[in-house]
């Protein structure tokens, strides 16, 4: 693992979501607020390190309450022999490059027909970018979401780096927060 930041250590209880019957399906852990505090953002960073000594990469989003969550996934949770409502032992370091992120279909399409937004949007770093897709995509209705796409084209041409009002933390907004734990 390439990282240049200090390992970050700390242990976290694995909660399965509510919104998730199946047992056995994804678990989700809260980072202690001092290991969250260690983050170079509030908002959704990227990381490499080890749960339970099995290594792995994720992004981890804010929690709405100025800490961070982890999704983790059947298949690490299986590797590192873990299930809901275990105590697992994190190690975690900032990636030295944010990846790239996923662009959505109608977002990649409104960007190819309108040149100049286009040319600032790759201008743009990925944690920008995905600021730009967070926000398009936490719209909860179809219109919302398509009135957001052309907005967001519209304020790129005219040379706007960051979305206004967007608040990456989701501590003031709430558009951000960890899932709610199963009893």
């Amino acid at each position: 693992m390439t990282t240049t930041a200090s390992k970050i250590r700390f242990t976290a209880k694995l909660f399965r979501p509510a919104a998730t019957a199946k047992a056995g399906a994804w678990t989700f852990l809260i980072l202690p607020p001092d290991a969250s505090a260690q983050l170079p953002s509030r908002s959704m960073t990227t990381v490499e390190g080890t749960l339970n000594g099995r290594p792995f990469r994720a992004t981890l989003e804010p929690d709405g309450q100025k800490s961070h969550w982890l999704r983790v996934d059947r298949k690490l949770g299986e590797a590192a022999g873990d299930v809901a409502g275990d105590v697992v032992t994190l190690e975690i370091a900032p990636v030295a490059e944010e990846p790239e992120p996923r662009v959505p279909a109608d977002l990649r399409k409104a960007l190819a027909a309108a040149p100049k937004a286009r040319a600032l949007w790759l201008d743009l770093t990925p944690i920008a970018r995905r600021d730009w897709i967070h926000w398009i995509t936490s719209a909860k209705q179809a219109e919302t979401r398509a009135r957001r796409v052309a907005n967001g084209c519209a304020m790129l041409t005219a040379g706007k780096r960051r979305v206004c009002c967007f608040d990456r933390s989701g501590f003031y907004d709430k558009s951000l927060s960890a899932p709610k734990a199963a009893v």
